[in-house]
């Protein structure tokens, strides 16, 4: 009875890579698949717990061996999940945006509210809110890249099964069903079929150019969420590329909706610092 036992559950164990790859390529094949598919990834990149706080280092390196760093603290919350967001960055680095801040209230599925305040002349400035694709704080990032782009604003169609470093993926293009709503024409995504990470994106020009590429150089578990805490963007058009490192990453720390306030812009909160 006992040898039974051992032999099923070995089976079983057996079994279950099969049965995860099975999943992956039901949910991706089937209508709609795909795009659920790109969702659970945009929920694992951008809304793991229910709010965050990071120290980001940024690297703009250019061809010529020029570089720049941008050093800034990054909380987020979700208002909720898969849905509005709100984000709340205050600058370190270099010491011409020391101590400037930026809020953002993020509507996946309309123009965000945003709200800059300069020290030096002591201003709140409201922000465009179609600046969603406007390069964050002149990296090779945009807005849009680092609080991202609603998975409904694009078609997603599976491409093929393949594999990234070793790793089971399936890569998605996605074409935005407004053109005006993206400065790509189409983009491709890597996308782990285990827990679901972005481990590399391509966007192409409307004209069919390969123009921007993304790829997730770090990955580790932080509190049970698979956590990308090196990122790289390069434009191979320009030369230029930008390297994120994202430490000191905390979740579920109950920042609180004051945290998120035009308030804040002028006197940020002590939950930045902790």
């Amino acid at each position: 009875m006992a040898k039974r036992c051992f032999v099923w559950l070995s089976a079983v164990v057996l079994l279950f890579p099969l049965i995860g790859g099975l999943f992956s390529r039901a949910l991706a094949g089937t209508p709609g698949g795909a795009e659920e598919f790109m969702r659970r990834s945009a929920m694992v990149q951008f809304y793991s717990g229910n709010d965050m706080r990071a120290k980001v280092t940024m690297r703009l390196l250019s061809k010529e061996g020029g570089e720049r760093v941008r050093e800034l603290i990054m909380t987020r919350r979700n208002v909720k999940a898969g849905g509005d967001q709100k984000y709340f960055i205050l600058f370190l680095q270099p010491a011409d945006v020391r101590d400037m801040t930026f809020l953002v209230w993020k509507y996946p599925l309309k123009d965000s509210d945003r709200w800059l305040y300069i020290p030096a002349i002591k201003l709140v400035k409201r922000i465009a809110a179609n600046d969603k694709r406007s390069s964050f704080v002149g990296s090779d990032f945009s807005y849009e890249d680092v609080s991202g782009r609603a998975v409904e604003e694009d078609n997603h169609t599976l491409l093929r099964e393949d594999k990234y470093g070793g790793i089971e993926i399936l890569v998605i293009k996605s074409v935005p069903k407004d053109e005006k709503s993206a400065d790509f024409g189409y983009k491709v995504s890597w996308i782990d079929k285990g827990n679901f990470v972005l481990w590399k994106e391509e966007y192409y020009d409307k004209r069919g150019a390969l123009f921007k590429v993304f790829t997730a150089d770090e990955v580790k578990p932080i509190q049970g969420f698979p956590t990308t805490v090196k990122r790289t963007m390069k434009n191979v058009q320009t030369g230029h590329w930008t390297e994120a490192a994202y430490g000191e990453v905390k979740y579920n720390l109950g920042l609180t909706d004051g945290v998120f306030t035009e308030r804040s812009l002028r006197n940020p909160p002590k939950e930045l610092a902790r």
